[in-house]
């Protein structure tokens, strides 16, 4: 990608030598400094594509003994750690020590009534304003390496309500698989809309392999970075598996997204959706944890091949999100204020850390 940063590019080519099997499971990476010798790069760049490749999970270090791949293909199933006894509880900070600031909300607030004028008067499309749908596109592919259509896009006011919608689309009474433990709230809301819950356990990585190859539901329903409660990020290997159960099951996943944009990786965190090459995957993210508790909008991306039939089963209803609302998040996003936000906040948690 031109004006990458030369560690990204690294980066993914060694992601992509592991995951086709050129560094095979527990083989010995080759050394920092040969790397950066045969490559005619800096040592430093080979460190920050080494640390990438560390935090996910596609490679170990040992002290004294370099790196060694740790992802394993989805397909072998490896057997996995047994169950942990003691998860240990993440503490999330809440909305109003991340959120954004009163100051530029109000700030954007001015600019939106100033800009819009009538406009915030008028009906919303149904599934969003397209102004607002066309930004939320050019930052999920900016910012997060995300491509998708406006029409692949479905705004609602907070995640709870696209779990309500998914219901609609997909189908009631069916069985869907969750992780254990997961989102309290979320499965209530399925519960309420006749769903069955099969509970997955999970490990240090994600949910268990033998829970995953056990699993009758046809629909899983997964947050792999910073699961709630456990603050658990599901690693590569685990990630390629959750799609593996999509291709073995011809299953469908609800990956929901939380906290991912103020992940400390110097690159975007990778998501199912973008990963997934069978259609198979509905993201979920929303801006009550980035922007503020208060603001409730979420948004919902469609399979592409989905898409068509998944909006007829839906149309008859009206975006819940009020106009005004939706200006504002537009102008904070084309203004590039919730990325600079963003990144506020990444560095404090790093020099926090």
């Amino acid at each position: 990608m031109p004006g990458q940063f030369k560690y990204i590019d690294l980066y993914q080519t060694l992601r992509k030598d592991i995951v086709e099997g050129r560094y095979r499971f527990r083989e010995k990476m080759p050394s920092k400094r040969l790397l950066a010798s045969t490559m005619g790069i800096s040592l430093l760049t080979v460190e920050h594509s080494y640390a990438l490749l560390e935090e996910e999970g596609y490679i170990e270090g040992r002290e004294r003994s370099g790196y060694f791949v740790s992802y394993q293909d989805g397909l072998l199933f490896p057997v996995e750690e047994q169950q942990e006894q003691n998860l240990s509880l993440m503490y999330f900070q809440s909305g109003d020590k991340e959120g954004m600031a009163y100051s530029a909300i109000a700030k954007t607030v001015r600019k939106v009534l100033s800009k819009y004028g009538e406009e915030i008067l008028s009906p919303s499309e149904n599934q969003g304003k397209f102004f607002l749908r066309r930004a939320l596109k050019d930052y999920l592919r900016r910012a997060r390496g995300i491509f998708v259509e406006e029409e692949q896009i479905l705004i609602g006011s907070g995640a709870e309500q696209l779990y309500a919608l998914l219901v609609q689309i997909l189908g009631r009474e069916q069985s869907f698989a969750v992780e254990y433990p997961s989102y309290e709230k979320m499965q209530k809301i399925y519960k309420a809309n006749g769903i069955t819950l099969e509970f997955l356990g999970m490990g240090k990585n994600g949910i268990h392999s033998s829970a995953l190859q056990k699993a009758k539901s046809k629909v899983l329903h997964v947050t792999p970075f910073h699961s709630f409660p456990t603050g658990i990020t599901a690693t590569a290997g685990k990630r390629r598996e959750y799609l593996d159960f999509v291709r073995r099951k011809k299953a469908i996943i609800i990956e929901d997204d939380y906290d991912s944009e103020f992940s400390a990786l110097g690159k975007p965190e990778d998501s199912l959706f973008s990963m997934d090459e069978s259609n198979s995957v509905y993201y979920i993210n929303s801006f009550s944890k980035t922007i503020g508790p208060a603001f409730r909008m979420a948004y919902l991306l469609l399979p592409k091949e989905r898409t068509k039939e998944d909006l007829k089963k839906i149309a008859f209803y009206s975006c819940s999100v009020p106009v005004l609302e939706q200006c504002i998040l537009t102008e904070l996003l084309q203004s590039g204020e919730f990325e600079r936000h963003i990144n506020r906040v990444k560095r404090r948690r790093r020099s926090d850390a």
